[in-house]
């Protein structure tokens, strides 16, 4: 006959006996291995650790170089051009100018019987001047500007040219008065000694700074005629 007591006790020592043998299995399996519960994540790669930052550099443009001017260096002149401290004899006061326009030579009256020599190039024919100036002003690597008498002579000239080492004043400029005329340096230096200007004063570069640096605004300047032709007193001494 059918004991119904003996039955769920019957029953529930399975079901323990079950969970018990499950447990036992889960650890184990535990222990062997992990299980994946969500196998289709994959582990995130390793990052590189961060580098540090360079200081910022800001860039450096190539700083701008003028073309070189000609001058003594590329031309020889010849011995009686160069600068040179010479006999002189004239009444003039120390820091006069003196252009002796026939003999293409411009004297700087140093005293006791002495002045600096200078080679210059002077106007051409029909464009030779004489009087007394003054420098009233003195421009370094002066602009050009070509003055209307000039434009009308030349008309392929530029009408207003920058300063620098092509600009045909050259290095540096000393004006004379309220004339048109400059004592200013060239980038042919090829023209020393010789009568090819509209009637300004050329030197070289080098002698052009060189006379700049002892003028001072004020300078009184003598141009002596083209008639005047004086024998050659520079005599050097030095």
């Amino acid at each position: 006959m059918f004991n119904l007591d003996t039955f769920k006790t019957y029953s529930r020592a399975v079901a323990l006996g079950a969970a018990t043998i499950s447990a036992i299995a889960f650890a184990g399996a535990a222990n062997a291995a992990p299980m994946q519960i969500f196998p289709f994540f994959q582990p995130l790669p390793q990052l590189a650790a961060p580098q540090p930052f360079e200081p910022y550099q800001p860039h450096q443009a190539t700083p701008y170089q003028a073309a070189p001017s000609e001058d003594q260096d590329a031309v020889e002149l010849p011995a009686r051009f160069r600068r040179q401290t010479v006999a002189y004899a004239t009444r003039e006061a120390p820091g006069t100018i003196i252009i002796d326009t026939p003999n293409t030579y411009l004297y700087y009256v140093l005293g006791n019987g002495q002045a600096l020599r200078y080679g210059i190039g002077v106007g051409r024919e029909g464009f030779t001047w004489s009087g007394i100036q003054s420098v009233s002003r003195k421009a370094e690597w002066p602009a050009w500007t070509p003055p209307p008498e000039m434009i009308a002579r030349q008309p392929y000239l530029p009408r207003h040219m920058a300063g620098g080492p092509g600009n045909p004043l050259g290095a540096r400029a000393m004006y004379l008065g309220g004339t048109i005329y400059r004592i200013h340096g060239t980038n042919a230096p090829e023209t020393i000694g010789k009568r090819v200007s509209s009637g300004c004063i050329r030197m070289t570069n080098e002698d052009v700074t060189d006379l700049y640096s002892r003028v001072n605004v004020g300078t009184k300047v003598i141009v002596l005629p083209m008639t005047e032709r004086r024998a050659d007193l520079g005599t050097a001494t030095r």
